[in-house]
């Protein structure tokens, strides 16, 4: 067999927290992501449940090395949901936000001294809570509402802002959910993580932003019609 070279397959970097984490669940958005982009670029699952940004910044340099990431086309940075959980409540995962703020602008930062340009990272909001259904989620578990709509809503604004100041685009989840006054509650399963039609908003909303540069990635290795019968190595192993 003659000599052959590896393929590096492009990578696709969905990082955040639980809402990442089970996106690759039957019909999850990271699941559609892996779907679209089938045979042309590897989508790889980073999500960590419980994190916020703060636990996500320190992580950086364990999940993407300081080296080169060219075969990095695009990393999505989801935290937020647990950041903006009441101080008082939930003293560990909540993250100040001015802090989160410079969390995300300082991952931002760091994606682009390894390689990864702005043009290839999408910040995503922490979407809408709705504080009843969550509420018996909590009671459930022996203790009191941790989360606010409107505080989540003032981290998303945070997150859209620390976006725009570092050139990276953003999927503004806490807005697009409620606009025009619809029900948002069949975005979520238990009123903070995503609902099946959650999973579809933010996929179709996400591919939005990445299609124009990931679509147009070429298939890896030759369509199987094009296999070479008489001579399958000359067909498969060149590059």
């Amino acid at each position: 067999m003659s000599k052959t070279t590896t393929i590096i397959w492009p990578k696709l970097v969905l990082f955040g927290d639980s809402i990442t984490q089970v996106s690759f669940q039957p019909n999850g958005w990271g699941s559609e992501m892996a779907n679209k982009l089938a045979r042309k670029c590897d989508v790889v699952n980073r999500g960590l449940s419980g994190y916020n940004s703060r636990w996500g910044k320190i992580l950086l340099p364990r999940l993407f090395p300081n080296k080169p990431s060219e075969n990095i086309v695009g990393v999505t940075v989801f935290f937020g949901a647990n950041d903006c959980a009441l101080e008082e409540m939930k003293a560990k995962q909540h993250v100040p936000l001015d802090e989160y703020s410079d969390n995300l602008k300082e991952i931002a930062k760091y994606l682009a001294a390894v390689g990864v340009s702005s043009d290839r990272v999408v910040f995503i909001t922490p979407p809408p809570l709705h504080e009843a259904t969550w509420e018996k989620q909590c009671q459930l578990k022996g203790f009191p509402l941790n989360r606010h709509n409107a505080v989540a809503g003032r981290y998303a604004q945070a997150c859209v802002e620390a976006a725009g100041q570092c050139g990276v685009r953003v999927l503004d989840l806490w807005t697009l959910m409620q606009k025009d006054g619809q029900d948002y509650t069949v975005y979520l399963s238990d009123g903070l993580h995503l609902s099946e039609k959650g999973n579809q908003f933010v996929s179709e909303h996400l591919w939005g932003l990445l299609e124009a540069r990931l679509d147009s990635l070429p298939f890896i290795l030759p369509y199987w019609g094009d296999v070479d019968t008489q001579d399958a190595e000359s067909s498969l192993l060149s590059d």
